[in-house]
């Protein structure tokens, strides 16, 4: 651990030119203190303090390609100096009017630097929309909440944190994660028993990331809160304040409050709503505002929510894994919540982590930092299977005693829960998802085929009259060929409402309603001989065609006036079908030499995915 003398050298305005030059200049930049104007900023000097605890030797960060420093004409003399050495080009700020034409000609990364009142919507909106999702170009901020806080994170850009300064931290007040190793978790079960102030004021956090409920001001941790109060900067009459700055008490007990610029962190993270507003969206006073708190204080890079955004478990899961392994926290979670809004959400206030490391340890993070996108699409098949089972559960197809409504209703709650972002993309692994479901279908389907062989007239069996009658006719009619070799039609009648399913037919002049199906379900046909003597074994082929790869139960029923007089072996057939390959599946009818001859028909049935797919056939019994 440094002393803040050999980190950071304090400085007057007045001597900053000349500091700035010596220090740019330094033979040996690894032992050359970073100037810092103090004057006036006892605050900063605190902080100048507490960065000793963080950080190892001054260096040169790898600059940015484009730089942009707003309202330089502003800025005290020496600032634009410390700063140029970040960016290996400087543009005007006039040309940020047409912020997507010069975006497209200046790829790559981009620096605004600017005290905080010239980050406002107009230009930074338009820039944050245009770099959102972008593989060519990117935005970095760096900023203050006067000209002495810009130049100290500026400052902060030239230091590399201690080895030993690896912890990381998070503190969330609105889910309870998963515990890594690597990564400190506390929820509100610690809040309860834990000091979560001294925890985190006696820490030394590489990444720390709040994540909770709150305003400009403040992020909720229980009864603990992270305050955006600085004490040493003055009030704005005539700007909103919290009750504080009205002479009211706190709203949480003032002996839990945690003050923002003094947590010793390298990165802070601070995951909750407008954390870190655009200065004319601003709710607050500035005096009160958690990121210039934050930028106040030692942390060299600071990420902060400009709007509104649905941080939650995946985020959280996402940026402990990224943390673990050198990530961007702003890549992380911006990627991880495009699947829930069309803009991001977070913006850095710092140089991004590859700029620091060594040259080797760039290239690395450069080779994992393909950033994907969520899109928050789950597997279809789980939404085959949701869609299923809202419509068997939801209509009145099956009756309130049905023997396989306690099992569906389990497996709905879980196809609920598996949809649902927090779930989908962070207690579970997609693959781990997909099994579970794998096995609760086929275990359902081995139950459903079952019941259908021992009772064929179960009431799950009418669902081509119950959903059709419930449906209108789709206008597109496809030809087919019939089992029977003959030409038939078949077409799709469209449920009229959410809980009824689609069900495809295919009708035969000669052997009529043939098939009946739902769309993404097994397609059948059976072949078998016209005719049969009393006594004899009807051979059955059925051909099937799975929709997807996994394993079909399959059997063959017969009417009820013909069951006591036939044997169907194999009662149940069990198959691993290759979806979109037809596949022959064998039965045998056996007949009692009593069987009266006439003509008959049979059924066979396959089962996937909890949707039942028929074909019948028709064939007579002849005298022996």
């Amino acid at each position: 651990m440094k002393s803040a003398g050999s980190l950071f050298r304090p400085v007057k305005f007045a001597q900053l030119p000349s500091a700035v030059k010596e220090f740019l200049e330094a033979s040996e930049p690894e032992t050359a203190a970073v100037p810092v104007p103090v004057e006036g900023r006892d605050d900063l000097a605190r902080s100048v303090e507490l960065a000793a605890r963080l950080y190892a030797a001054p260096g040169r960060p790898r600059p940015l390609d484009h730089g942009v420093l707003l309202g330089a004409e502003r800025l005290p003399d020496g600032v634009a100096d410390l700063v140029r050495p970040l960016a290996r080009a400087w543009l005007d700020e006039e040309r940020l009017d047409d912020a997507p034409a010069f975006l497209r000609e200046n790829p790559g990364g981009l620096l605004l630097v600017g005290c905080y009142d010239r980050l406002t919507l107009d230009p930074v909106r338009s820039l944050l929309l245009a770099t959102y999702r972008s593989r060519t170009q990117a935005l970095t901020l760096l900023s203050g909440r006067d000209a002495a806080s810009l130049a100290w994170n500026i400052a902060k850009q030239y230091v590399r944190p201690d080895a030993g300064v690896d912890a990381l931290g998070l503190f969330t007040d609105t889910d309870r994660p998963p515990h890594p190793p690597g990564v400190r978790v506390f929820d509100d079960r610690d809040f309860e028993r834990v000091d979560i102030r001294s925890t985190i004021l006696g820490g030394r956090w590489r990444k720390v990331a709040f994540q909770g409920h709150g305003k400009d001001d403040s992020v909720n941790l229980g009864e603990f809160t992270i305050c955006g109060l600085s004490p040493d900067a003055p009030a704005r009459p005539g700007l909103l304040g919290p009750r504080c700055a009205y002479g009211l008490p706190c709203y949480k007990p003032e002996d839990k409050l945690v003050p923002l610029h003094r947590v010793p962190a390298v990165e802070v993270v601070l995951s909750a709503c407008n954390s870190g507003p655009l200065a004319d969206l601003a709710l607050y006073d500035p005096k009160y505002q958690l990121l210039l708190n934050a930028l106040d204080g030692p942390a060299r890079t600071v990420v902060a929510a400009v709007s509104v955004h649905d941080s939650d478990r995946p985020e959280n899961v996402a940026w402990m894994r990224s943390a673990l392994v050198g990530g961007d926290t702003v890549d992380t979670l911006n990627a991880s919540l495009a699947g829930s809004h069309p803009y991001p959400a977070f913006l850095r206030f710092g140089l991004p982590d590859s700029a620091h490391a060594p040259q080797q340890e760039q290239q690395e993070q450069q080779e994992q930092s393909e950033t994907v996108f969520a899109d928050h699409r789950p597997d279809p098949l789980l939404l085959t299977v949701g869609r299923r089972l809202t419509a068997l559960l939801g209509s009145e197809l099956l009756p309130h005693n049905h023997a396989l409504r306690p099992r569906l209703t389990k497996l709905a709650r879980k196809v609920d829960l598996w949809v649902a972002r927090p779930t989908h993309l962070a207690d579970q692994s997609a693959e781990q998802i997909g099994a579970s479901l794998t096995a609760d279908l086929q275990s359902l389907d081995h139950v459903i085929a079952g019941q259908v062989a021992a009772n064929p007239e179960d009431e799950l069996m009418n669902y081509p009259a119950h959903f059709g009658d419930r449906s209108s006719l789709d206008p597109e009619v496809r030809e087919v060929v019939c089992h029977c070799g003959r030409p038939a039609q078949e077409f799709t009648r469209r449920g009229l409402l959410p809980n009824v399913l689609d069900t495809t037919c295919a009708v035969c002049m000669r052997c009529g309603d043939v098939t009946f199906r739902l769309p993404e379900a097994p397609a059948l046909l059976a072949y078998a001989a016209d005719e049969v003597r009393q006594g004899g074994v009807l051979e059955v082929r059925a051909s099937l065609t799975a929709a997807r790869t996994g394993p079909v139960r399959l059997g063959l029923f017969v009417p009820t006036y013909l069951r006591e007089d036939t044997a169907v072996e194999p009662e149940v057939a069990k198959v691993r079908a290759v979806g979109g390959q037809p596949q022959d599946v064998h039965f045998q009818v056996r007949f009692d030499p009593a069987t009266a001859p006439q003509a008959y028909y049979f059924t066979v049935f396959a089962v996937q995915d909890l949707a039942v797919s028929t074909a019948r056939r028709h064939f007579g019994v002849l005298p022996s």
